[in-house]
């Protein structure tokens, strides 16, 4: 009996002690790294507007086109060119860039034929859009993505100067009716969240193709995708993650820069979509690998630990108190990030969404590891 109390009492202070150390390391994340995109102050630089190229890799998406295209062909700036690669589409991408070139002199567009043997992934496509550029500054987003406004190109390219190659934005999802719809946003914006702030922490790992851009030197100082161009996605993060420095990136946040798109309508198509993007962070340098997967992995101990403090009743007013202050710091740190990404009806949720997306992460991690070694043995 008495052993058995001792018991208990050995795994209640080690229950205790785990909850100190991950509030502690939770909080380093939240003061330490996600609150310098809260103090961020937006620039208003006023840099010579260089000459640009936007880049637009399109496969099977004519629709898209026709309605998102004109939002980038219509932007107030003075001198740019937008190349759509037209990605060895079986719709009718082709004749709708053909009809819209005519409309827009701006609009330019290049043609990878479909060929049934050989089969490539976006990379081909963004490295021949990249070598039709004309300009040294480039500027990417995704077919099915329109820019919220005409100053969009200013807005992100007004960061560019002799020592910055990079700019990461942020490209956001239409706000819809429906929880997965909410869950798809969260997922988003902690993500922007993250690479923003470790971005202005001296160490950018990643950016997203739908509001990305650097220079088109830098592209070819570094071969381009050559490292990974065997892996389906990357072409935004591991890219990125291989190239940018302290001295080298910047951000913009202003709600002028921000590209939205329509999220996936079902479950199964999102779960696909994360999948292939988890893929590519085993590839991430180490200590980005490290912190990115330190944050997630204190947050689940932190909430076990919660709950099972709660059920043995220790200290249950040191235990809420100390839960209170985690909340309260990640709900001002989460309420200023939605406000100047302009993510409407999330705080609410910012709870359990919390709770469920590491738990919901590492089930997706699991499942790509069985795919990849039973795709190794057949």
């Amino acid at each position: 009996m008495l052993s058995d109390l001792i018991s208990i009492e050995l795994a209640v202070d080690i229950i205790l002690w785990i909850y100190a150390v991950t509030l502690f390391i939770q909080l380093i994340y939240y003061l330490g790294i996600y609150s310098r995109l809260v103090f961020f102050r937006i620039s208003d630089t006023k840099n010579e507007k260089p000459p640009v190229s936007v880049i637009i890799c399109s496969r099977n998406e004519a629709h898209n086109l026709q309605r998102y295209l004109p939002s980038v062909l219509t932007q107030e700036y003075p001198e740019y060119e937008v190349i759509v690669v037209n990605d060895s589409s079986t719709d009718d991408t082709g004749d709708i860039l053909e009809k819209m070139s005519k409309e827009y002199p701006r609009l330019r567009y290049t043609t990878i034929p479909y060929e049934e043997r050989f089969r490539h992934n976006k990379k081909l496509a963004v490295t021949v859009g990249i070598k039709a550029a004309r300009h040294e500054h480039l500027l990417f987003t995704d077919a099915d993505c329109y820019a919220e406004s005409k100053d969009w190109i200013s807005s992100m390219c007004r960061n560019f100067d002799d020592k910055t190659d990079i700019i990461l934005g942020y490209g956001g999802y239409t706000a819809e009716k429906g929880l997965l719809n909410k869950f798809i946003r969260f997922d988003t914006l902690f993500i922007a969240l993250q690479y923003f702030s470790y971005a202005l922490a001296g160490s950018p790992y990643m950016g997203v193709g739908r509001n990305l851009a650097y220079k088109k030197s830098l592209f070819f100082q570094n071969k381009g995708f050559a490292s990974h161009s065997h892996i389906v996605s990357g072409d935004d993060d591991l890219f990125i993650n291989e190239v940018g420095t302290k001295r080298n990136t910047r951000i913009e946040v202003s709600k002028q820069s921000h590209t939205r798109s329509e999220p996936e309508k079902t479950i199964r198509a999102w779960v696909i979509k994360k999948r292939r993007h988890l893929t590519t962070g085993v590839r991430y340098k180490f200590v980005h690998k490290i912190l990115l997967s330190g944050e997630p992995a204190t947050r689940i101990f932190f909430y076990i630990s919660f709950v099972l403090l709660l059920i043995f009743n220790v200290y249950p007013e040191y235990i809420g108190g100390a839960f209170l202050l985690r909340l309260i710091v990640q709900i001002i740190i989460l309420k200023i990030t939605i406000n100047r990404l302009c993510e409407k009806y999330l705080l609410l949720y910012s709870l359990p969404f919390d709770i469920v997306m590491p738990f919901f992460n590492i089930g997706l991690t699991i499942a790509n590891y069985i795919i990849s070694r039973r795709e190794r043995w057949n």
